[in-house]
């Protein structure tokens, strides 16, 4: 039987050790912290259960597709529900707006709220899905970097109609010329955070992420977002794949340009396969350090990183949703704070979670458990010590303001996320919580393949390399390489 060995467990290496093993490899995953899922983790604090990393769980059929493959209903291992309200947003003026989950519900509070016509705003989606429908193939499905991804009708017909992705413009110049609310324009401006990006730099073809979650709809895990990482887990080991646990490997062996398995510790494990689900930075700095490393890929701009604190609150909010996002006065100045100044404003959008609105035993009775999170750069050397200290300061000032009570008497337990943990605890490179960023109009086709040019059965998937960060490209990179890679 051939083998196959995955560094890392995050989501796309669960993933890609289901279908590996399906495919009929014998496959081992290492992975160095004592739990799967990467950033996709959770954990108890004082009777208050919190998700760690990735709250917004949208296309479902990416992980329901994995149990499809392997003969399961996904029904018995993992459940969820949509929401009706996908997010509630807040402004310094006492704006609020509640974004709907049935579109007509969420064009109507749009025209009631910001004055904007329901046609435009009608208009503007339709094109951000012709964008996904032109080049989901392209761009998600399938290898950029593989000449057959080209040679299809998909990419011609994609390439015929290139004006309308609005790659000349940034998101925000495409959004300002769609729309006259300044409000509505920032709230459509903040989708480029869902790749770690800048609004003002991002290219126009990021309309289509609202159309993502518009079309697809916001969901609730039941058990939290953890629960993903638990039934895939679980699936794998069903389906044959080993772990090993508190087990870092120290180095990818090759032999005459071909990968012929990894080293741990002083103990060499040979594989016919092996794919990359670490960072794919220290991949090529720590686990191949005699390989020629691809030098324009890993220097690209890394991604915005946060700051998290993770709150037990004893109190219950009726005006707060399961996301909730409290903009900043100036958008501008956020996102130069974070690219260009590398630190935080003075006033930065605040994003608070609680999905004790949703899964009542993640908090006790009469209480939240409340995910708040800042955007940052990443790790660059910054006094993260005084930044933390600042932007505690400044939430509980703000959201005490804001919901009418003193918050601080009321947070009863506390834990905290910055950028030097995130890249201790996940091994991504400066923290960047999305490998690099996609500020550069060209970023799609920067990114790392998700194989190797130069090393033979070296394979990549995961935030770090294409198609991109968060839980659907991941889980996507994973299905990338599963076709990169012939049957067992």
């Amino acid at each position: 039987m051939k083998k196959a060995i995955i560094i890392g467990s995050g989501v796309a290496g669960l993933a890609t050790s289901i279908r590996l093993a399906l495919k009929g490899y014998k496959t081992h995953v290492f992975e160095i912290n004592p739990y799967p899922g990467g950033k996709l983790s959770a954990f108890e604090l004082e009777g208050y259960r919190f998700d760690a990393g990735p709250s917004l769980f949208t296309m479902p059929q990416f992980v329901t597709e994995l149990f499809d493959l392997a003969g399961e209903d996904y029904r018995v291992h993992f459940n969820y529900h949509k929401k009706k309200v996908a997010c509630n947003y807040f402004w310094s003026d006492h704006t609020s707006f509640s974004a709907y989950s049935d579109k007509n519900n969420f064009l109507k509070e749009i025209e009631d709220t910001f004055g904007e016509p329901q046609e435009r705003v009608d208009k503007y989606l339709k094109k951000a899905k012709k964008k996904y429908d032109l080049t989901a193939s392209l761009f998600l499905q399938h290898s950029l970097h593989k000449l057959k991804t080209y040679l299809s009708q998909d990419t011609v017909k994609a390439i015929l109609q290139l004006p309308v992705f609005e790659l000349h413009k940034t998101l925000h110049q495409a959004n300002s010329q769609a729309f006259s609310s300044s409000k509505l324009i920032q709230l459509f401006d903040r989708y480029a955070t869902y790749n770690g990006s800048d609004p003002y730099q991002t290219s126009g073809m990021m309309t289509l992420i609202q159309h993502l979650e518009g079309t697809y709809g916001t969901f609730v895990p039941e058990g939290g977002m953890v629960s993903i990482t638990k039934a895939l887990y679980e699936l794998a080991l069903r389906s044959g794949v080993t772990f090993d646990f508190q087990t870092a490997v120290d180095e990818i062996i090759t032999e005459q340009n071909t990968t012929k398995g990894v080293r741990v510790k002083n103990s060499f494990f040979d594989a016919d396969i092996v794919v990359s689900n670490a960072d794919v930075y220290p991949t090529y700095k720590k686990l191949l350090p005699s390989q020629k490393f691809p030098k324009k890929q890993l220097q690209q701009e890394r991604s915005s990183s946060a700051v998290i604190f993770y709150w037990g609150i004893q109190h219950r909010f009726k005006e707060l949703e399961l996301h909730n996002i409290f903009f900043s006065d100036d958008y501008k100045e956020e996102f130069n704070a974070i690219f260009n100044k590398q630190t935080v404003s003075d006033d930065p959008t605040i994003y608070v979670n609680i999905t004790s609105k949703d899964i009542p035993g993640d908090a006790p009775e009469g209480c939240e458990n409340w995910f708040v999170m800042i955007n940052t750069p990443a790790d660059r050397g910054q006094d993260w010590e005084v930044i933390v200290n600042q932007l505690r300061t400044f939430i509980l000032s703000k959201l005490s303001n804001k919901l009418g009570v003193d918050l601080a008497p009321l947070i009863v337990c506390e834990s905290l996320l910055t950028p030097p943990l995130i890249e201790s605890k996940t091994q991504s490179h400066l923290g960047a919580l999305y490998g690099s960023s996609s500020n550069d109009s060209m970023a799609a086709f920067l990114r790392h393949p998700n194989f190797s040019n130069h090393l033979k059965n070296l394979y990549f998937c995961g935030g770090s390399v294409h198609p991109g960060g968060g839980i659907p490209l991941c889980l996507l990179s994973a299905k990338i390489v599963d076709e990169l890679i012939p049957e067992a």
